[in-house]
């Protein structure tokens, strides 16, 4: 699933069903999508004149509709536990503002359990900076231009928390049983003006002091002040320059060969067709790239991938399974952290349906789960409300995250200097 996407949808394998419904779903999506841009602009200052009432009222609205809508709200929370984590967010609404309510309505989430039910709220500032996780801790990886000094500086707080208590305070709005389910949602949102002041963490929206230490032990506190845009993922940053295989291509798939190690490195992100290169298209080109360079190996990265629609790489999983690169030592299978939904559902066919070595951490997504989501807006905060509408046993007695064959820890050292510690593996794996 995409949750960037106004109201998100988990796409299911092909059947005869889902080709008839698919299209005249994706005709109302773009007529919602249409119709939610519309209302951004409104929504935005709206949110900004919103009484107690107004909180209230959105509040029993979900109450009322939640369960209505989910295919089964309470899997993991009694009614009675729902209905008591609605009255504790009303009790603690007297200090109203948009950005705690939201904090409340993400705690609520993380009290219902299931992964595929969120919210989407309206942001409009991002702090245009970027981080990631590795062994030595969390790292700056991405800045607006006044800001590359500090590319690589280790993250030891924020607005003078310390990383251990702006970690915990998360932890009330994010799912943590599942630890790459956590930290792909961390990293995602630390850089959120919103979501830290909603968590007391700071004051203002306007800007956020970031607490970092230089690689020659330096303290510095950096403070950053927040441009527009909905979240600092697409914002127009300034990346660490590591020449990292997986940042060489753009858009939702892409391979490249090298013929020197004999890997053919194909890069997944996006479970979608991408527009100007249909998939069909993409796949006749990857095989031919096969047949002609006879490469010793093949690795399919899903590192990156959030989901969409499973179906899409449905004919590269056919096609591979009868190509000699289907053998142990011939097929790696990337996943990790940002692995979800309908990323997760391909790996678990790769992994259950072919001789693919499974290479990386832990899947954000769990294997069994609840998804394929719609939404409903509430009245008066505009706040998307995502909910599951199905069950998906996708490996009978799975439970929990896909675990890889290979795990694989990632060095911030080795990220600065272009080494990828996945292909590495692969690339020497026999």
């Amino acid at each position: 699933m995409c949750t960037a996407c106004v109201i998100s949808i988990i796409k299911p394998h092909p059947s005869a069903t889902f080709h008839l419904l698919a299209a005249s779903y994706r005709r109302m999506m773009k007529r919602i999508i249409i119709l939610c841009c519309i209302l951004l602009h409104s929504g935005l200052v709206f949110c900004q004149q919103l009484s107690k009432a107004d909180y209230l009222q959105d509040l029993q609205y979900l109450k009322d509709t939640l369960p209505k809508r989910h295919i089964n709200l309470f899997a993991k929370i009694s009614k009675a536990d729902f209905d008591k984590n609605i009255t504790a967010i009303a009790s603690r609404l007297a200090n109203r503002d948009y950005e705690t309510f939201t904090a409340e309505l993400f705690k609520l989430t993380v009290a219902i359990g299931d992964e595929h039910t969120h919210i989407e709220p309206v942001f409009t500032k991002a702090a245009p900076i970027r981080f990631n996780k590795f062994a030595e801790g969390i790292y700056v990886t991405a800045t607006d231009t006044t800001n590359t000094d500090v590319l690589l500086y280790q993250l030891t707080g924020v607005n003078g928390h310390p990383i251990n208590e702006v970690i915990s305070r998360f932890k009330e709005i994010i799912q943590s049983g599942n630890q790459s389910f956590f930290d792909s949602r961390f990293l995602h949102f630390i850089n959120n003006p919103a979501i830290l002041k909603g968590l007391q963490i700071t004051n203002s929206t306007d800007e956020t002091t970031f607490d970092l230490i230089a690689p020659d032990g330096k303290t510095v506190k950096r403070t950053i002040k927040s441009v527009t845009g909905e979240d600092a993922v697409n914002l127009p940053l300034i990346e660490v320059k590591n020449k990292l295989l997986s940042q060489k291509g753009k858009g939702n798939y892409w391979y490249s060969y090298d013929a020197e190690s004999g890997t053919l490195y194909f890069n997944y992100n996006n479970c979608q067709e991408q527009d100007g290169h249909p998939f069909s298209a993409f796949n006749d080109e990857l095989f031919d790239a096969i047949d002609k360079n006879k490469p010793r190996r093949l690795v399919v990265d899903l590192r990156y991938n959030g989901g969409g629609n499973s179906a899409v790489l449905g004919p590269f999983i056919e096609r591979i399974k009868q190509s000699y690169l289907n053998s142990k030592g011939k097929l790696f299978v990337l996943i990790g952290k940002q692995t979800f939904s309908s990323a997760l559902m391909n790996a678990v066919d790769f992994k259950r349906d072919t001789h693919a070595t499974l290479v990386g951490e832990p899947t954000s997504g769990s294997v069994n789960h609840y998804g394929e989501v719609r939404g409903f807006r509430l009245p008066h905060t505009k706040i998307v409300i995502g909910y599951s509408t199905r069950y998906w046993e996708n490996w009978k007695g799975h439970n929990g995250p896909l675990m890889p064959d290979a795990a694989i820890t990632y060095s911030v050292k080795n990220y600065a200097n272009g080494i990828d510690e996945a292909m590495v593996y692969a690339d020497k794996a026999r």
